[in-house]
Parts: structure tokens; sequence; C-alpha cells
């Protein structure tokens, strides 16, 4: 019996579970799903073998199948396995439909954001592996440095049959240590160091005329894609890091020297649900993260040392840079670093809490949605996007200087960070479903954090208190802020 698969949405039509097989399908069906014709579906080879290309040893990223997506040789992030690729063009529609690339440049287009390995049907496309950096640094007895995402906790339970969204934090932080890491650190403390210092630019750019509409700058897929496409609206960019970039520097310029520990010992690593934060922090100016592992790559080291993290007791954070506030947890999810943005603003601007801290119209899993928030008689218009492709009358209206917006998060993923190129791989029917679990366990924490508002995060002071000063101040711009760089040529 065949199968066969939508190269839109992925939906795949099995002969051995219909009633009618699919050849015999009338000329007016269409897929259930996305409502396209039969003509949009490809069979499905029983195995890869079956269009296997002759592929010379230590070349398998250069085949040039016709209909997959082209992977640069120089790709840092993603990878192709040819002998399983079957040429099924899943992959170029994803990055087609869901990043808006339609002229892949040989691969030189590539905002490394892994969507395309969440689509592919045959595990082809993979996160590129930096496992053995990790190892080779714990057999050199490093002090190895973990820091976790959000949205890692809520999708690492999928891979042993937990329910998915399961909240797994306290698991999540056990197995790292038992892996070998010296400390563990949440990334949500980065995360309220994102908003304390982005808010304040918000706040200072409404206030003086500063350049707005000012668009969040921590989905490094989105910030590249900027970079290349509209190197135009690049002042717009909020300058601040993302929650990775400022983590690691913390650890690096705050956290080993106040511990007494010798730099050149040190080895720090992210954890991430991101495949394009391996291309972040390989930026030569964002410092402080020597790897990046995703969430994939943390299952594949679990499995392979016969680690159930259902077996784990639960371990805490380390302190200093440990556990954030609420807001710093729902950066994980599209729509969160607005809300924890406005929650901080508000403050800013009134010091003073708000009666109701979820804002409502910036949640959902709609592609663009947008909302006026009204904080001392001042109108802020913000608009949230998650899937780049969404953006494109937005990024020209503000390229063309017509947009009435001043404040606009862009996630690269479908759903934000908890939709990330490095989670686990979520069969298209139950994509909805899984996702809006993952969201509704990051919400759930941020209602139960003790602190909801990144400014009341203890660490978070006593860094501005003893490092920092106060955010914008001139060790925050050097540590926290970055810039952006016109990289159209290198599409050209």
């Amino acid at each position: 019996m065949a199968k066969y698969k939508g190269i839109i949405c992925g939906h795949v039509y099995d002969d051995a579970k219909e009633k009618i097989k699919f050849e015999d399908l009338s000329d007016t069906w269409v897929c259930p799903i996305c409502f396209v014709s039969k003509s949009m579906f490809i069979k499905l080879a029983e195995t890869a073998k079956e269009i296997k290309e002759e592929v010379p040893e230590g070349e398998e990223n250069t085949i040039d199948f016709n209909n997959a997506i082209k992977i640069s040789k120089d790709n840092i992030c993603i990878k192709r396995i040819s002998e399983k690729c079957i040429n099924c063009g899943v992959c170029t529609n994803t990055c087609m439909e869901r990043q808006g690339i339609q002229d892949l440049c040989g691969g030189k287009a590539c905002v490394n954001c892994g969507q395309c390995i969440q689509k592919c049907p045959t595990g082809a496309l993979v996160p590129k592996s930096d496992i053995e950096k990790l190892e080779s640094a714990l057999k050199s007895n490093k002090i190895c440095i973990a820091y976790t995402a959000p949205s890692v906790r809520v999708a690492l339970g999928d891979a042993f049959n937990m329910e998915p969204g399961s909240f797994v934090q306290g698991k999540l932080v056990a197995s790292l240590r038992s892996i070998g890491f010296k400390y563990v650190f949440d990334v949500t403390f980065g995360a309220d160091l994102t908003i304390m210092e982005e808010a304040n630019e918000l706040v200072e750019r409404i206030q003086n005329n500063g350049v707005l509409p000012m668009f969040t700058s921590c989905c490094p897929a989105w910030v590249k894609y900027a970079e290349m496409f509209y190197p135009q609206i690049l002042e717009h960019l909020s300058n601040c890091k993302s929650p990775i970039g400022m983590q690691g520097e913390m650890i690096k310029k705050y956290f080993i020297k106040k511990m007494n520990i010798n730099p050149n010992d040190v080895f720090t690593v992210a954890i991430t649900p991101c495949t394009a934060k391996k291309y972040e922090i390989a930026r030569v100016e964002i410092g402080g993260t020597d790897c990046v592992l995703t969430t994939r790559e943390l299952i594949e080291i679990l499995k392979n040392k016969n680690i159930d993290i259902k077996n784990l007791g639960d371990s805490n954070y380390d302190s200093l840079l440990g556990e954030g506030s609420g807001a710093g947890m729902i950066f994980g999810n599209t729509g969160g670093v607005m809300e924890a943005a406005l929650r901080e603003a508000n403050y800013i601007l009134t010091k003073d809490y708000l009666p109701s801290l979820e804002f409502q119209e910036v949640r959902g899993l709609d592609n663009v949605k947008e909302a006026s928030i009204t904080i001392n008689n001042l109108v802020i218009n913000v608009a949230i996007i998650h899937g780049i492709s969404a953006a494109k009358k937005i990024l020209e209206d503000v390229k063309n200087g017509v947009s009435k917006y001043h404040y606009i998060e862009v996630m690269n993923c479908f759903g934000g960070c908890i939709g990330g190129g490095g989670q686990p791989q979520i069969d298209d029917d139950k994509e909805i479903m899984i996702k809006e679990k993952r969201i509704a366990s990051l919400y759930k924490k941020d209602k139960e954090s003790k602190y909801r508002y990144s400014h009341d995060n203890p660490d978070v002071q006593r860094i501005y208190k003893e490092f920092l000063g106060k955010p914008l101040s001139q060790n925050s711009k050097i540590f926290l802020h970055t810039n952006y760089f016109d990289k159209s040529e290198e599409i050209k």
C-alpha cells in the first residue's frame, strides 16, 4: 500500500488506512488540512534507496536533488543525510510557505531556523551536531556550564513518552547534572535582563522621538532575515542581545569572576529549541557561549547514556544566575516577549503594578496579532508575528515609513520558540494541539511564579547593583547590546 504526502501542509494520505486508494480519488478531491488538489501530493518512496544517488564519501551535504532544499556546505546549523532524502520537496515548500524565502540562492539565503527539519518526512534533515564539542570538553576536565531556554522544558518530555507540554524543569536540570555539567542555569534570567534593557529602550525611543517602530531582536533567524532581505530597517531593531547572548556574557564576565574561576577552564553550553542559535553564537559580536545543543541533541545524549528522565528526581538551578521571573518564562512562545515587555514598560512609566498581568490581545496562534495598549494616556500600538512569511506587509510598511506601530515582535517559528527547528519532531496532524499544550504550560508556570515582573527578580536586582549599574548604562551597553549589519550581498 502506498503513501502520499502533501507538499504544502505535509498531510499524509495512507492507502492502508483509507477506504479509497489515492489514485482512485476524484480529481475534485482536496486535502482535508490545507485544501490543495491531488496534484500537490507526492508519492512517498518505501525506502530512501529507491531514488538514492551515488554520493562520494564525505560529500553527503552537497547532493543537489532537484526538489530538495539546498544546504550550503558551510551551513553550521543544518545537515542533510542524503541517503535518507526522497527528494519530496516538502523542505523547500516549508521554507517558501513559512519563511517566505522564494530564492534559495544555493543555500546562501538560509536563516538557519530548521523548520525544514521539523517537516522532513524521512529524517533526512537534522540539526548539525555539536555533541562532540561537549564530549571533548568533558574529557578535558573543563568546568562545563549549561543554561536552558524556557521551551526546552516543555518539549523534552515528548521523547520519553510523557504527556505533550509536560513541564519537566527539575528533571531537565537533573539530566544535565548527570551528564557532567558542574553548573546549570536558567535562560529565563537572561530573558529578564533582555526585558529590562528592551523595555527601557522602547520607552526611551517613544519619549525621545527615537526610531519607531522598534522590532524585537531575540530571534536570530528573524535578525538574519532582516539583515539579508530588509537592511533598510535595521535601525528599527532593538539593539539588545538575545537572552542567550546576555546569559553567556554574564557567565563569562560576572559569574566566573565572582567564583574566582579561570576563564580558560570554562566551557559554556546553551540548551535551546533553536538551530539558528548555533549561527548566533558564531557571530563575532555575540560572546559568552561556546556551544549550542538543541533539544534533539540533548535527547540523543540522554538516549545514548540510557538516561530516562522519568526516572530522575528533580534538581534545582544554581544560584546567582538561577531561575527567572514568569515574564522571562513566556519568552518561549509567540507573544511572550511582547507581554513581558509591556508589563515592564507599564512599571517604568507608572511605577505601579497592573491589576491584571495577562495581555490576552497578544496571545494565541494567529500569525499576525495586533493591539493598542494605553499606559498613562500614552497609546502604544503593537503587532506580534510568528512565521516570517506573515511579516511581509508590515515590513514593507516600515521600510516605506508608513507603519502605525510602535513595537513589533517577530519570531520565525510557528508558535514561537516552542516550535523551534531543534525541538522533537511533531506529526503534522498534532502540531496545533502539541504547540498549544507547550504554550499553556509556560503560561501556567508564569501564573504560578513568585515574581512576574523582570525587575522583581532578586538575581536581576543583584547583578545591576553589583555589576551593570542600571538598564542602558555604559556597562549594559557594552555587555548586553549589539549591532546588526547589511548582509544583502550574501544572497546575490
